[in-house]
């Protein structure tokens, strides 16, 4: 008897398309969206508009009524869903001289909004907090390098979230710790945090929902010199 139910509750199971929709089932959808609009089979309302449905569907199958009309919905999965970021600047590559110090001694100082990162930039927080904040940042080079050092203070570092993060330090007493994130664009800036937490903390992470306009405004030149060629024709 118990065979039997079992066998029931496995034939009644719900199909695929009515399964509730995971976050990694939203963030698959909106990669393809993107590249559609990189290759000009969306437009920039068409893409607003979809996205906008990614977020608010409930189910696998309601995901799939946005990208049904797409190639890329019908072609085998990609080995990786990430570009891989650059190898580590080589020495000498980034000047050893930083382009902007931030340092809080007893205090607290920020780095945050619309400014422009430099290629190296040093963050001392000494019994203070200091705040780098990269997610409305202008990046100027594809490669930035944060070093982080904290004694008995504290260091924040956020980043958006469509660029790469790297870190390499550690802790004496204290808490170094840099979330590892991958970029799914091949000409996103790359961020690496290096330093020491000596009795402090040093921490790195993604900010929710913050993206590199820089970034998106590459693929919106794409689709625009896509929509000039074929305007030209």
């Amino acid at each position: 008897m118990d065979l039997q139910k079992h066998a029931q509750r496995e034939h009644t199971a719900p199909p695929v398309a009515e399964l509730r929709a995971s976050d990694a089932d939203r963030d698959r959808v909106a990669d393809i969206l993107r590249e559609a609009l990189a290759e000009g089979r969306l437009t920039a309302d068409e893409h607003a508009e979809r996205v906008e449905g990614v977020l608010n569907a409930k189910t696998v199958g309601e995901l799939e009524v946005f990208i049904r009309d797409l190639p890329a919905a019908h072609a085998s999965p990609a080995a990786s869903a990430y570009a891989p970021a650059p190898p580590r600047p080589a020495p000498g590559a980034i000047p050893a001289e930083a382009d902007a110090n931030v340092v809080a001694v007893f205090s607290t100082a920020m780095r945050r909004g619309r400014w422009r990162a430099g290629r190296r930039l040093h963050a001392y927080a000494v019994f203070g907090t200091v705040e780098i904040d990269l997610s409305e940042a202008i990046f100027e080079y594809q490669q930035v390098v944060i070093k982080a050092v904290s004694v008995f203070g504290d260091v924040q570092i956020r980043v958006p979230e469509n660029v790469s993060l790297r870190g390499t330090g550690g802790g004496v007493l204290g808490n170094f710790e840099v979330s590892p994130l991958d970029s799914a664009e091949s000409e996103a800036p790359v961020v690496y945090v290096d330093g020491w937490a000596v009795l402090g903390n040093v921490e790195a992470r993604p900010k929710r929902g913050k993206l590199v306009a820089d970034i998106l405004d590459r693929v919106q030149h794409k689709v625009d010199r896509r929509l000039r060629k074929h305007l030209d024709r």
